[in-house]
């Protein structure tokens, strides 16, 4: 037919192709302008050569082109146009009439197989789509009340499904019912863990268990050695070959994980682990195969801290010590005198180096990610940790626990779309008011042609910053178009609102300096510095701003930890000696803090590797090392598997990387505010901002609702049940869950992530302003789930007084949203641009300023080289110093005879001099 059609359903390469034949037709229609033809010859040269090019095959993409697609090709109308002298029709309108010639074809021929996609209207002129029943028991197919009822309930496998849905044409999705936690339930982490690659090394562990342990002598320990491991992978495993079921299995992996670590195992794992990263050798080629070693140890040691994290009131009191001097053991520097974190971190760097591409980076980040929350603590343990260090510091209580006010949020509609919103703004311009309607009004209203309107499937153009308009909703009675039929409902019990913004306020200190400065310079004419007391001079409503203000100030343990910081700054004598808590958090930030910037780059160039958006490209990292086999697949049932696979391994690498960074970000923060802001920074210098919003450019409705999983391969279940025979259409089919729970937690990391990364820093919001992220996030708002769209807003808050008038009036349901579910600041002008903070001030001071005070607390606090040597305490003592022993190289203790000779005895000394 002509027509092309790219492998991701776009229609970009036809519609260039459509354009450039028409622009050469164009160009003979130029040609014949100077000969001075008559207008209804060029009319007739226009519509019969330029039309028919254009309209090739236009009902087939025209509906599912962008807005941008759909402006390239107006223009070559407005062109011939111009060159003719006279109006034609635009290719909406030669659209809509190809499409209503279509239509009645279809309508009138009872054979054609989209007749049954309309129904005819009460009086019998006219018709409209029929209800058509998406996801439902029908498979997709017009059905209405009656017939659904008669349909037989199939299951989901048994119909052909896309992996990822054109969904973002969907201007209403469903709420979603996700539970925001730490991790997922336990059986989702374990099957995790594993790649369907390994699925035949399940019997492998069970057999070497079955040989290993009949056989107690070990001759040689270097080729037994993974044998043994092996064996110990299966107890770890639950010795699922004795297990009948699922539960059975998770039982026993909990009873013999204790009893590896009550005879001391975690050492011997942790010394074996050693070796293979200082015998790391570089490989041509990776495969499954290169890796064997490293993947046992590191299951066995994610089975541990996975099992042991979850805590059961019900264990022993020996199994609850044990849980501890775990806990103790993975946070304290007892291997090499670092944390397993550290060592963790420093494969990943030698990964991302290229000496060691054949680690399997999905298991190291996942134990890595499992040890830190093991060690740390997850959310429930930042929150009480924050409740005690504000009572340390003598701080009011925190308000309110910002994730149970999150779970009890409704989400929010989405905004509509770029071409919605169009289209609604060309109907309003026909529309004429009316102030009745009679009756049979309404009955032509509802038989208008359903047709008359433009295709009303989204298109999102990812270059158009200001992609929409006046989001203003039509009354019903007003709309050109065809409403369907209502569907019944049963009745359902109303549902209570919430009374109230669901956040107290909160202004800082500084707000109140400013808003106490600006009065006094109105109002008097001088200012006081910092003083937020006096009020001389000032009317009563300034008191009374003041004292409202004064009420809900919130001072943040941050703000004690620079104050203080400044004050050892200034008097480093005077200050005395400061007492730092050796928690596991300043264990861990005193492990990595001195290659603290390259684990950053090597955890964002993993997860630029694994995010959906990136290219494959010759130079980047390989993280597929743990999951491609020896041998290619060579059907295409296995290329599925494998591709689902594939997918799989990203997904979780990107949970994994999502979560480490979310968690030490927090950690740092409460533990000590230079902390926090140094691992920000080398965040933001690694380009984490724009590789987070490179993440979001795309269609995340169908990130989330992904099913790159194959529920029957999951571990434990592959173990215990007997496999069935895998098809393409069991493949393609999935599971029944609504979004997929690991794609979900990690897009609300990394949008928790962003607003850490960019919270009142003006410099970095305008990191956000340039890279143009308000359309990106605008779309992100389409996923119904409370917390993804608080943080999503949060985002849109902090750069809306930069993004122009223009843009805060097309986007007051944007506005709103922010207004009902962001916390508000009294007197922050967050929604306009008159605040002195949106003013262009010089950013880059601002970084330089926090840089300066991150060096030197770390020089102050960790590098004990930078002390000055006259604020070292002096020993007085003549018989101590004397008697402390000092260190000699070796080489000086075996030439002291030379070295007495030349310089002692050969050199005249006047001691008389000397002592004068």
């Amino acid at each position: 037919m002509g027509s092309t059609i790219s492998q991701d359903l776009k229609w970009a390469s036809n519609i260039n192709t459509v354009r450039n034949k028409a622009q050469q037709r164009l160009y003979f229609l130029r040609q014949l302008t100077k000969y001075n033809l008559l207008q209804e010859l060029l009319i007739l040269f226009s519509s019969t050569i330029i039309q028919s090019v254009l309209c090739s095959s236009i009902t087939v993409w025209f509906g599912s082109a962008t807005k941008q697609d759909r402006d390239r090709v107006q223009r070559i109308v407005r062109s011939a146009e111009r060159t003719i002298g006279s109006s034609l029709p635009s290719i909406l309108d030669l659209y809509t009439s190809r499409v209503r010639k279509r239509d009645g074809k279809i309508t009138a021929d009872p054979s054609h197989l989209g007749h049954k996609l309309f129904q005819l209207l009460p009086s019998g002129r006219r018709h409209c789509p029929n209800i058509m029943d998406v996801g439902g028991n029908s498979g997709g197919f017009p059905v209405n009340n009656k017939q659904r009822a008669m349909l037989p309930n199939k299951t989901r496998g048994e119909f052909t499904r896309n992996p990822r849905k054109d969904s973002e044409g969907l201007s209403e999705s469903p709420d979603l019912e996700f539970k925001y936690a730490d991790t997922d339930k336990w059986a989702a982490e374990l099957s995790e863990l594993y790649s369907y690659t390994e699925g035949p090394e399940f019997a492998l562990n069970k057999k070497c268990f079955e040989v290993e342990f009949r056989t107690h002598g070990i001759k040689e320990l270097t080729p037994i050695r993974l044998k043994v491991a092996r064996a110990i992978l299966y107890m770890a495993q639950g010795t699922f070959a004795e297990c009948s079921s699922e539960a059975e299995v998770q039982y026993w992996m909990r009873y013999n994980i204790f009893l590896l670590l009550d005879v001391g195992t975690l050492s011997a794992l942790v010394e074996l682990l050693n070796m293979e990263i200082d015998s790391a050798v570089r490989k041509p080629a990776i495969s499954l195969a290169d890796s064997t070693d490293l993947r046992v140890l590191l299951n066995i040691m994610y089975l541990m801290v996975e099992t042991i994290q979850q805590d059961d009131p019900a264990d022993k009191p020996e199994w609850k010590i044990i849980r501890e001097t775990f806990r103790a053991e993975l946070g304290s520097p007892l291997f090499n005198n670092e944390p397993i974190s550290v060592m963790l971190f420093g494969m990943v760097t030698k990964f991302c180096s290229g000496h060691a591409p054949h680690f399997p980076m999905k298991k190291v980040l996942l134990l890595l990610w499992k040890s830190i929350l093991f060690t740390l603590g997850g959310f429930e343990q930042l929150q009480s940790i924050k409740i005690h260090k504000r009572e340390e510091l003598g701080l009011p209580p925190l308000s309110e626990d910002s994730i149970r006010v999150i779970r009890s949020m409704r989400a929010a509609s989405p905004p509509a779309s770029a071409s919605d919103l169009i289209e609604q703004q060309q109907k309003r311009a026909r529309r004429e008011h009316k102030a009745l309607i009679k009756q049979d009004n309404l009955d032509a209203f509802n038989e208008k042609d359903p047709y008359k309107a433009d295709d009303s499937r989204e298109d999102e153009d990812d270059n158009d910053d200001n992609d929409n308009s006046i989001e203003a909703e039509t009354f019903p009675l007003e709309r050109d178009e065809v409403m369907p039929p209502p569907i019944p409902h049963p009745p359902s019990e109303r549902v209570s609102f919430p009374k109230g913004l669901p956040w107290a306020p909160k202004v800082r200190e500084k707000d109140i300096e400013n808003f106490l400065e600006s009065s006094r310079s109105k109002f008097i004419g001088y200012t006081l510095g910092n003083d937020t007391d006096t009020v001389v001079g000032l009317p009563r409503p300034i008191h009374e701003s003041i004292k409202t203000l004064k009420q809900h100030k919130y001072v943040s343990i941050a703000e004690i930890q620079i104050s203080k910081e400044e004050e050892f700054q200034k008097t480093p004598l005077s200050g005395g000696e400061e007492e730092v808590e050796m928690s596991c958090t300043e264990l861990l930030y005193q492990g990595i803090l001195p290659s603290l910037p390259q684990y950053m780059i090597a955890l964002l160039k993993i997860l630029l590797a694994a995010a959906p958006t990136s290219k494959a490209k010759t130079d980047s990292i390989n993280i597929l090392a743990d999951v491609l086999p020896e041998e290619m697949p060579t059907t295409v049932l296995q290329s599925m598997k494998l591709g689902v696979d594939v997918n799989r391994h990203k997904e979780i690498i990107v949970k994994a990387i999502s979560a480490i960074l979310l968690l030490l970000l927090k950690h740092f923060k409460l533990n000590h505010i230079y902390q926090f802001e140094y691992m920000a920074q080398h965040l933001v210098f690694a380009n984490c901002i724009p590789l987070i919003l490179k993440f979001f450019n795309q269609n995340i409705m169908s990130y989330i609702t992904a099913k790159n999983s194959i529920s029957v391969l999951d571990f434990p279940y592959c173990v215990v049940h007997e496999l069935p025979e895998l098809t393409a259409e069991s493949l393609e089919a999935g599971d029944n869950n609504q979004f997929c729970w690991r794609n979900l937690f990690s897009c609300i990391n990394l949008l928790r992530i962003l607003n850490k990364l960019t919270k009142w820093k003006h410099s970095r919001t305008m990191m956000l302003v340039v890279f143009k992220s308000a359309p990106i996030l605008k779309r992100a708002l389409k996923v119904k789930q409370a917390m993804m769209q608080l943080y999503v807003l949060k985002l849109l808050k902090v750069q809306t007084k930069y993004l122009g008038r223009q843009w805060r009036k097309s986007n007051m349901k944007t506005m709103s949203a922010i207004y009902q579910k962001v916390r508000h600041r009294l007197n922050d002008d967050w929604a306009y641009g008159n605040d002195l903070d949106a003013r262009p001030w010089d950013f880059q001071a601002e970084e330089c300023a926090l840089r300066a005070n991150i060096e030197r607390f770390n020089s102050r606090r960790y590098d004990k080289s930078h002390i000055n040597p006259d604020f070292l305490p002096v020993d007085n003592c003549l018989q101590s110093v004397l008697g402390q022993r000092v260190d000699l190289p070796e080489d000086f203790q075996m030439n002291y005879d030379l070295w007495l000779e030349r310089e002692v005895f050969s050199k005249p000394i006047s001691w008389e001099e000397l002592l004068q």
